[in-house]
Order: C-alpha cells, then sequence, then structure tokens
C-alpha cells in the first residue's frame, strides 16, 4: 500500500501518513551521533563525524558542528549539503535581526524561522524534505541557556539533554538516568562524553573521529562559544572511557580482539 502514496511529498496516504517525510526522518537515524546538554551555565553540543582522514585539513572542513552567531550554533544529523543551505539560512536570519533591531535574535524565534521553511518544503509539489535534522543550542536574555531539536517535517521542540542519529535510543536512555537540574558546563561535557562512548561503533573515540562545542557563560559574565581542541577531546574521552568490569569496556575490549 505505501508504495502507492510514497512517490510526492504532497499525497497523503489512506492512514493519513506523508511517506517521504518520514523517509527524510529515517535517513537522520543513519547518521553519526550527535547529543546535545544543556547545563546551568551552558550548553555543550557533540557529534561523531563520519569522514576521517590524516589528510583532511580540519581548519577548513567541519562536518557536525556549525557557529550561526556568537552565541548560538547547532549539530547537524544527516545530508549536509542539505544543511549547508539551512545553515545559510540561519545565519542570515540572525545577522538580519541584529541588523533590524540592533540586538541578537531570540533562540526560539531563530528555530521558528528555519522550522517554517522546513515546514514548506513538504507542502508544495516539487520539492524534496531536506533530510537533515538540527541540534540548535544557544543563548538569549529572555530565557538564557537552551537547546532544540528540529526535524525534517517542521517540528521543533526544546529540550534539557538530547540525541540523534544512530543508536539515539540508547543515548536518550543514558541521558534520562544520567542529566540532572543543577549540572555545570564540566559535568555536561563529561554526560555527552559517556554517551557518545557508548552509541559509537568505535573502541577508541577520539578527536579525529569528534567535535565538541560549547557555549557558556565566562567568569566575565559575558557568553560565548568555542570549539573544543583536539587535546581537550582527547582529554574528555580519555577520562570518561569505561572502567574495568563496565558493560562498556567489555564490549570495548571485545570489539578490539575482534
Amino acid at each position: 500500500m505505501a508504495r502507492r502514496y510514497d512517490s510526492r511529498t504532497t499525497t497523503f496516504s489512506p492512514e493519513g501518513r506523508l511517506y517521504q517525510v518520514e523517509y527524510a526522518m529515517e535517513a537522520i537515524n543513519l547518521a553519526g551521533s550527535t547529543v546535545g546538554v544543556l547545563a546551568q551555565d551552558g550548553v555543550v553540543l557533540a557529534g561523531e563525524k563520519k569522514t576521517t582522514s590524516k589528510l583532511l585539513d580540519m581548519a577548513k572542513q567541519h562536518e557536525k558542528l556549525f557557529q550561526i552567531d556568537d552565541t548560538t550554533f547547532c549539530a547537524v544529523a544527516g545530508i549536509t549539503s542539505d544543511a549547508n543551505i539551512l545553515i545559510n539560512k540561519l545565519r542570515l536570519t540572525a545577522q538580519q535581526h541584529v541588523y533590524t533591531y540592533g540586538e541578537p535574535m531570540p533562540v526560539e524565534q531563530l528555530v521558528t524561522s528555519i522550522c517554517d521553511m522546513k515546514q514548506g518544503y513538504t507542502q508544495f509539489g516539487g520539492l524534496r524534505p531536506f533530510g537533515v535534522s538540527f541540534l540548535i543550542a544557544g543563548f538569549d536574555k529572555a530565557h538564557k541557556f537552551q537547546l532544540y531539536h528540529t526535524d525534517p517535517s517542521g517540528n521543533f521542540s526544546g529540550w534539557k539533554a538530547y540525541a540523534i542519529g544512530i543508536n539515539n535510543n540508547t543515548a536518550q536512555q543514558i541521558m534520562r538516568q544520567d542529566w540532572k537540574e543543577d549540572m555545570k558546563c564540566q559535568e555536561a561535557l563529561d554526560l555527552a562524553a559517556k554517551v557518545l562512548q557508548k552509541t559509537m561503533d568505535t573502541a577508541n573515540p577520539n578527536a579525529e573521529k569528534l567535535e565538541f562545542g560549547i557555549c557558556q557563560r565566562l567568569e566575565s559574565g559575558q557568553v560565548k562559544f568555542r570549539m573544543l581542541k583536539e587535546s581537550e577531546i582527547n582529554k574528555l574521552m580519555a577520562d570518561n572511557a569505561p572502567k574495568e568490569g563496565e558493560d562498556g569496556a567489555g564490549e570495548s575490549a571485545a570489539a578490539a580482539s575482534a
């Protein structure tokens, strides 16, 4: 039955489903693990890179994390070329707001603007839904630090911790158990590292395969975004590696011997 209704984005099936939009959401589940964690004094995003090579110029190449403005950034899961179009739109919208109103754009308003565009691509014939989900993290004066998830249908939702990409159910289960209301940035980084240790297919995750970004309040009171350096990522992953006797350690040892 599905085959009769899945060729066009705009055709509903008798059950009221839009199959092309659902297929776009399935594409997200095959992407590298991507996690976001909200803390009291900041917000952390981290992602697993699928394209790794020592020949890549890492200064010019980003696969998972992208800065939108000084206090807002996003993590991507899905088709990166689709994401590039939407990220450019996000950056343009944020700067147009600053130019018009003389202040940074509220995070939820920015998320709403990109979701309106995503939704339009599910409603009109001849268009394909964007095969990409975002975790958008940022800060504004009204609601402080925030974390949002968007999907190809144009829906968005606010979260305290969330995961998209491969093994996202496992990641969300760990975060439900370990996330706390009074978390600080370092604890949020540790939780993100722990989740990636459990969800990635590799036995020894390191900076070559990962990107970490954080938007946090500095001691001066200023809020800034920055990417973690390779040395910081390697130390973070080493500190949060499963200890001997834990499930993750046993799995890693088995993978290494195989």
